[in-house]
């Protein structure tokens, strides 16, 4: 029997504009406790749970309510503050905590956030578990004895830890010397990690959107913003830029000609690299947006690529279904499991720096080997759930575009899982031709949606 869908959680945690339900600070202190409640069952022992945050300005507020809602529920607790994402994923596993949870919404900017959860061993949370929070969710707020209740910490260590297991995912005979690199931190939470990494290894590394007010998060910035990075690149004649998201989940990158690099060209770049160490990884798992091209190169190295659903749990779930150690997305989520557990920005960057030092070639003549087919994607806002594979008009514009394509290109429309989006995505051989026929499709999807007018993002 189906269950039915999830009332919180989405693809990617919960997610939405602070100050409107469900991002809360009442629904944060239910939400502590019922995750302390899921993870306080089962033992007898004394159990404990991370919480990071990114460096948006509502992390304080939700930091406490959720401290509040754990130690109510018995659990103790222990505070990296601000850190990555993948470095809370890291951190859970190695101080052996039952959960780890992160305060952030990701890409979106400071209005927005978020939860994100990690099970004990590093990863997303399974359904079943996501299905327990809701289900206590339901039930009242009950505090457990005076005598029992949670305690907290700070762990005063967090950063460096962390940097010292990016550093260990390129081996210790690995130096950048020579390297000039521009890191742009999206003033968000690799703002003290990433630089140091990179130092750490021998490169000369400029710092941009490395200060953080928790207004800025992401703003004209980051991995989802890189004009400002694309400059500076260019201003200080860097060899590589490389940017973050404002939760260090993903990555893009900019070659020394100003070029982005993004992540199917990216998840390309390891997967040759791993090629020419003779590293078995099985083959790529990638998602209903990765461009054709990224199929096509892989397909020129006898490496297996598979599509699922986007989503970086879907991406992981295909992955350990078939033994494959490398995974991601064209955003730059990028699933590297033969070292973490999870997306992590900057050691898929640092796995692309090794490819560059392994071959002596640079970045631009490493993603040349792979040829990106032409694609448009236009974000349609949309004020309410939509269902596109029921609506006429839509399936006949979709029907008159692929004829146009033919076996050439093909047709996207996806619902965002984080924002009030349907995403339209056309790809083909010819620029001129994708653009315009996205733009025809988003027009329909916008009339029959009455949405507000659409906006081209790619």
């Amino acid at each position: 029997m189906q269950k039915k869908p999830k009332q919180y959680f989405g693809t990617d945690g919960i997610r939405g504009t602070v100050g409107t339900a469900p991002i809360t600070p009442d629904f944060m202190l239910k939400l502590g406790w019922a995750v302390g409640r899921v993870f306080a069952k089962g033992t007898s022992a004394r159990n404990k749970i991370l919480i990071g945050k990114d460096t948006r300005i509502s992390g304080y507020m939700f930091e406490a309510a959720l401290e509040a809602g754990i130690t109510a529920a018995g659990v103790d607790i222990q505070l990296t503050g601000p850190m990555p994402t993948p470095a809370v994923a890291y951190l859970t596993r190695t101080l052996r905590a039952q959960a780890g949870v992160v305060i952030s919404a990701s890409h979106n900017s400071f209005e927005d956030n978020g939860i994100k959860l990690f099970a004990g061993d590093g990863t997303k949370l399974p359904d079943d578990v996501e299905y327990a929070i809701e289900e206590q969710l339901g039930k009242n707020l009950t505090t457990v004895a005076p005598q029992l209740l949670g305690k907290a910490s700070r762990i005063t260590d967090a950063a460096g830890r962390y940097i010292e297991f990016c550093k260990s995912t390129v081996g210790s005979e690995l130096k950048f010397n020579g390297l000039k690199i521009v890191v742009d931190c999206a003033h968000g939470s690799t703002y003290h990690i990433a630089p140091s990494v990179f130092e750490e290894l021998g490169a000369t590394v400029t710092a941009i959107g490395a200060s953080p007010d928790g207004l800025n998060i992401n703003a004209n910035s980051g991995s989802t913003s890189t004009e400002e990075l694309v400059k500076a690149v260019l201003a200080e004649k860097a060899d590589i830029g490389i940017a973050f998201d404002g939760d260090g989940d993903r990555v893009a990158m900019v070659d020394h000609n100003g070029e982005v690099v993004d992540g199917d060209e990216i998840l390309y770049i390891i997967a040759r690299d791993r090629c020419r160490q003779n590293i078995n990884f099985g083959g790529v798992v990638g998602t209903a947006m990765s461009n054709l091209g990224l199929e096509l190169a892989l397909d020129a190295l006898d490496v297996p690529f598979a599509r699922t659903a986007v989503g970086d749990r879907y991406v992981m779930a295909d992955m350990l279904n078939r033994g494959w150690n490398l995974g991601g997305e064209s955003s730059g989520h990028i699933i590297c499991l033969d070292k973490t557990t999870t997306g992590d920005g900057i050691v898929s960057a640092l796995q692309a720096l090794a490819a560059i030092s392994h071959s002596d070639q640079p970045l631009a003549e490493l993603k040349s080997n792979m040829c990106k087919m032409p694609q448009s994607m236009i974000n349609v806002k949309i004020g309410n759930k939509f269902d596109l594979s029921a609506n006429k008009a839509v399936n006949l514009a979709v029907t008159e575009v692929e004829s146009q394509l033919g076996d050439k290109g093909r047709v996207l429309l996806r619902p965002s899982g984080t924002e009030p989006l349907v995403r339209v995505m056309v790809e083909g051989e010819d620029q001129n031709t994708v653009v315009k026929l996205a733009k025809e499709l988003a027009e329909v999807v916008a009339e029959e949606v009455s949405a507000q007018p659409f906006i081209a993002t790619i």
